[in-house]
């Protein structure tokens, strides 16, 4: 799987991982472009999650249904005061959302009135 962690999100996640964690990674329905992605750190998998991305103590564990999702993906981080946290961009994506909350891959229908507008 091509997954890029760029080096400010490499260091923020070196810092904050222990090393029995992960950062599970999933995408869900949501936003005005179709898909949303999240993170969070946990220690343990849940069933059918399998690790899609080892890079140095970096484990990075998602399911089945949002790993199709990652492919090209890119896991930056900012520490902006509005706007901050880890930052997901998807070279894949066809559409993204206004506010950048959001995108869209081919074969996914576009959610029309989203929150954001239309993206």
């Amino acid at each position: 799987m091509n997954i890029i962690i760029q080096e400010k999100a490499r260091e923020m996640l070196n810092n904050k991982l222990e090393s029995d964690q992960f950062l599970r990674v999933t995408v869900t329905e949501g936003g005005c472009a179709g898909l949303t992605y999240s993170a969070d750190i946990d220690r343990e998998m849940q069933e059918g999650e399998s690790v899609i991305l080892q890079s140095g103590d970096i484990r990075i564990v998602s399911d089945p249904e949002s790993s199709q999702y990652l492919e090209g993906l890119s896991i930056d981080y900012s520490d902006d005061l509005i706007g901050g946290g880890l930052q997901f961009t998807n070279a894949n994506a066809g559409t993204t959302c206004g506010c950048g909350a959001s995108f869209n891959l081919a074969g996914f229908p576009v959610i029309e009135n989203g929150k954001c507008g239309k993206g």
